[in-house]
């Protein structure tokens, strides 16, 4: 089983020393990816935890690219009713050649109604414009010619498709997953939260006729033998790929956190 981190790319954590020193640090201590997320707009009494400061997901996956060699980088989760189709997938396919093929899409519908309203988006409607993003994208790195409102072009660079992650929670988010993505990321506080739901996510994969795989974000307990219990319970389950959260203020919080969780690699 893969095991990954999450980086704050956001609040004061978010300066590009510490982001910085996270993402090496993860990668020099072997961990498989690093994960950041994703808000755009966030309100004046809801900022707590971050000030209302995040780094835009795909341009600090790019940057972390730049400044590591392996470790893969995800989206968890880049919300795709903020962003226009055809930017989004240049942006992708961009991230994707330039990394050496080490991004991860997660992706999600979003739930912030002040984002929404900010954008001019219909919330309600964020289940329809994710499907029709996650269509486009499909075609585009399917097609080297694609065509959008009756217009051809030519959609380049075309590196292989990153694996598409799709955040939620059941049901919707399993029939989206089964339908569009490579996987479902759902997010955890045990093994028996979900397990009815991956078992669940593969009957609506059964029905598609297709495959796919099941990350999850976590946290592992603190005592180091029900931590080795989740694990093994997890990965019993099917689980390709954890995500752990790393609590911290510091780089060095950070660094040491990881040298905790390293145990389990």
């Amino acid at each position: 089983m893969k095991i990954g981190v999450t980086i704050r790319n956001m609040g004061e954590q978010s300066t590009a020393e510490i982001m910085a020193a996270a993402v090496l640090g993860a990668e020099e201590r072997g961990f498989e990816s690093a994960w950041i997320t994703d808000h755009i707009a966030i309100p004046p009494d809801d900022a707590e935890g971050s000030g209302g400061r995040y780094t835009d997901p795909l341009t600090t996956v790019a940057w972390m690219a730049g400044i590591t060699k392996q470790i893969k980088l995800g989206t968890g989760v880049l919300i795709l009713p903020y962003r226009a189709k055809l930017p989004t997938a240049k942006q992708v396919a961009t991230v994707q050649e330039l990394s050496g093929e080490r991004l991860i899409l997660g992706v999600g519908i979003g739930w912030m109604d002040a984002e929404f309203k900010v954008l001019g988006l219909d919330r309600h409607q964020r289940g329809r414009m994710s499907d029709e993003i996650l269509e486009f994208l499909q075609r585009c790195f399917s097609n080297e010619v694609v065509e959008e409102n009756g217009q051809a072009f030519l959609f380049k660079p075309r590196p292989p498709k990153p694996p598409i992650l799709i955040g939620g929670a059941a049901p919707h988010a399993l029939q989206r997953a089964a339908k569009y993505g490579d996987g479902w990321l759902p997010m955890a506080r045990s093994p028996e939260a979900i397990r009815a739901a991956v078992a669940q996510y593969q009957v609506e994969l059964e029905e598609q006729g297709r495959q796919g795989s099941v990350s999850v974000f976590t946290r592992l307990p603190t005592d180091e033998d029900d931590a080795k219990a989740q694990l093994d319970d997890y990965q019993a389950m099917g689980v390709e790929r954890l995500v752990l959260g790393v609590g911290y203020q510091t780089a060095t919080e950070y660094l040491q956190g990881l040298d905790h969780l390293s145990r389990y690699l």
